[in-house]
């Protein structure tokens, strides 16, 4: 006969017996920690590592509290008879872990997609309280900690039930339908006609006159700042609430009124770039926190009373258990025990420290409160938050940016000379190569090579407040001119030829230049534009012997070109989600282009495959202008490769035609093409970018709606009123 072999020792069975549970409860409890103090770093510094955190502990966090009750039940079930008193603090454990399943205020959902589960959480709730109240039972009525075991069970089922209706509230049916007004029916069409048939039948002069509503010009601005209102942090807060009230239904799709446009209009017409980008921010705040918190649960009056029976109860429980004699409970366990209240206490604290320092609770504040000194210690509160412009910062200045900044306030850029600089490969590789190139097709054939090209090529720099007032002033340029929803719709839908054909561009025939934007498609036009203005940056650094300038001596133009230039291309690259709606073929189009300058450099063994450098590629730069480009490529090649590389050579040294105007002309240009962007990607996609750090294309396409720049808007101002006239 022979024996069976228990591959699994039986002093580890012995250890997951006793330690299963136990460590199971503080993993719980540790999780919950770092959802609440990290999840707001997801939107202040958002790198991968934050990101990958946070997601990891908000998956593991249900699943480790869901897994406890579990193991819990199933040990009562096990040591149900035994007279065992450390069970009582085993079934004094399970609300705990309703508090977790409950989450923490910062973090309901990691994803938009996630509010659509709110039906999924719910029964969660319902069968994890019927769990614990089993567990309960169990225990019961020998458990001494009953009184707190309920307090908990109603603080625990309390939170849970907050996360499911933040959640269900979330979910872009729900919040579309808590936006839509009391439906109008209109006046009063079949009573009207039946006393006009009524009158024409008793031979009376009948007709109905129309009453035409007021003109453009007699309106009035009904929304305005006052004097100071700018300076005033809490009085910032209160203008961004209430256009976060109006303009939130961008996220559904909603039109809006032309009254809602003539107020937004004329309120962001009279504002400075500073002004009307804090504002942005704080309303972009406002619907984070809408979407991916418990905020608007917690900050209503009912959420407020909840919450106050939630910690009480936790509280009282405590005391409870103080007060309760624990002889007969393992001395670790009663240890364990204390550290759920205590963590349970804290979080409820931290929690009720970030609810009272919310921009939902600034702008709650009557007016009798602003002026308390509640009001001066959330002035005071609210200053750090504020953008920081200065290009020199100390190291106190960048903690309490991360600590206290709304978000990132930096773009991501990526270059294409750069990258495929970087990732040419050599015409005659040695040995020692081997292992890199292995290395690349491993990383290819497991799908990461999208994963590891952003890692490696995705750079960070700040947002510049040169760079935020030229976008600002350009866009304030275009409102002034649209007056009428139609003309705002032909502005948005503008891709840089409303530039060539507004301006005065008098070396070069705009209409060349044109067929590079209308003749193309956008993100065609995108790589085209991304390369020559690389081209062009290059050669203003170089004197044809190398670097003549730095980088610091270029012209705001200049700069501003080439940082919008890499953060569009980024765009189009690393969020093709974002720009699915109007990218047509730029994957395709970008990888044909990498592949033709990779095999140029490869060629001309330009760069070493692994250092990149100014000096690199602007000798690239040159070495591609040097090509004769007399004959269009299509003429050559045929259009069976979509590389765009020798057609935007071509367009570079169109531009270089124009001298110094070439960058106001392409800092323009590459402001229209952002703004299209902004304006024609899908909202939920914007407010996806939210939860990592937000994007400066979303802050653009909040800006073009308050400029009432866009496609959401009435068209026509409605019907004139209708009266029934009768002569005599």
């Amino acid at each position: 006969m022979v024996s069976s072999i228990n591959p699994i020792p039986t002093s580890v069975k012995r250890l997951w017996e006793r330690w299963n549970l136990r460590g199971f409860i503080l993993l719980s409890l540790t999780l919950q920690t770092i959802l609440i103090l990290g999840a707001p770093f997801r939107k202040r510094a958002p790198n991968m590592a934050i990101i990958f955190t946070i997601w990891s502990s908000y998956l593991l966090a249900d699943w480790a509290a869901n897994f406890a009750i579990g193991l819990i039940s199933n040990s009562q079930g096990n040591a149900r008879g035994t007279g065992d008193n450390n069970e009582d603090l085993l079934a004094f454990w399970a609300p705990f872990l309703l508090l977790h399943l409950g989450g923490p205020d910062t973090i309901t959902a990691f994803a938009l997609e996630d509010n659509t589960l709110w039906l999924r959480h719910f029964l969660g709730l319902i069968f994890q309280v019927i769990a614990a109240i089993y567990v309960f039972i169990q225990s019961f009525p020998t458990n001494k900690l009953w009184p707190s075991t309920i307090l908990l069970f109603l603080a625990g089922t309390i939170k849970y039930a907050e996360r499911t209706r933040g959640l269900y509230l979330a979910s872009l049916d729900n919040f579309k339908e808590s936006m839509l007004k009391t439906p109008d029916p209109g006046p009063n069409y079949a009573k009207l006609m039946e006393e006009y048939s009524s009158k024409k039948e008793a031979k009376l002069p009948t007709h109905i006159e129309l009453t035409a509503e007021r003109s453009k010009e007699s309106r009035t601005v009904t929304y305005v700042a006052e004097p100071g209102d700018m300076e005033n942090d809490i009085a910032m807060v209160r203008h961004a609430y209430h256009f976060y009230k109006i303009f939130r239904g961008l996220i559904v799709d909603l039109i809006f009124s032309f009254h809602e446009r003539f107020e937004s209009r004329a309120f962001f017409q009279e504002r400075e770039a500073k002004d009307a980008f804090r504002l942005i921010a704080i309303e972009l705040n406002f619907v984070y926190e809408a979407l991916f918190t418990k905020a608007v649960v917690v900050h209503s009056t009912q959420g407020c009373i909840f919450r106050a029976i939630s910690f009480t109860a936790v509280s009282i429980a405590l005391g409870f258990f103080y007060k309760l004699e624990k002889h007969d409970y393992h001395k670790f366990d009663v240890g364990i025990t204390y550290t759920l209240l205590f963590g349970a206490l804290g979080l409820d604290s931290i929690a009720l420290f970030m609810l009272i320092f919310s921009d939902w609770t600034v702008a709650a504040l009557t007016k009798y409160w602003q002026k308390s000194f509640v009001a001066t210690i959330l002035k005071k509160y609210l200053s750090f938050k504020r953008p920081n412009w200065s290009k020199n910062t100390s190291c106190l200045d960048r903690i309490r940016q991360i600590l206290f900044r709304r978000w990132y306030e930096s773009i991501s850029t990526f270059n294409l000379i750069d990258y495929s600089l970087k990732e040419r490969k050599k015409m005659f590789p040695n040995i020692f190569d081997y292992p890199g190139i292995a290395y690349i097709k491993i990383i290819d054939l497991l799908g990461l090579k999208d994963l590891r090209d952003k890692m490696k090529y995705r750079h960070s720099t700040p947002l510049t407040k040169v760079l935020w007032e030229f976008i600002f002033k350009e866009l304030q340029s275009k409102s002034m001119l649209a007056d009428d929803p139609e003309t705002a719709k032909r502005i948005c839908s503008a891709r840089g030829d409303w530039v060539l054909q507004d301006g005065d561009w008098n070396s070069t025939d705009h209409s060349t230049l044109l067929r590079y934007i209308v003749e193309v498609d956008y993100d065609q036009s995108i790589l085209l534009w991304h390369i020559a203005t690389e081209f062009c940056y290059n050669m203003e650094l170089s004197d044809g012997e190398g670097l003549k300038i730095s980088k610091a001596a270029l012209s705001d133009g200049c700069k501003i070109s080439k940082a919008l230039s890499d953060y569009m291309l980024y765009l189009l690259v690393m969020q093709p989600t974002l720009t699915s709606s109007v990218a047509g073929i730029g994957q395709i189009r970008f990888r044909d282009t990498c592949a033709e300058a990779e095999k140029f450099f490869s060629r001309r063994e330009l760069g070493s495959g692994r250092s990149g450098g100014v000096k690199q590629q602007l000798e690239a730069c040159q070495r591609i202008l040097e090509v004769n480009t007399e004959v269009e490529p299509v003429a050559v090649k045929g259009d069976r490769s979509k590389s765009v590389l020798f057609d935007a050579c071509i367009l570079a040294k169109k531009l270089m035609e124009l001298k110094e105007k070439k960058w106001e002309l392409m800092s323009k240009v590459w402001v229209e093409l952002l703004s299209y962007t902004a304006g024609h990607c899908r909202a939920n996609e914007h407010v996806q970018l939210l939860s990592k750090g937000g994007e400066l294309v979303t802050f653009v396409w909040l800006l073009m709606a308050h400029f009432g720049i866009g496609e959401q808007f009435q068209i026509n101002e409605g019907h004139a009123r209708a009266k029934l006239i009768v002569g005599k």
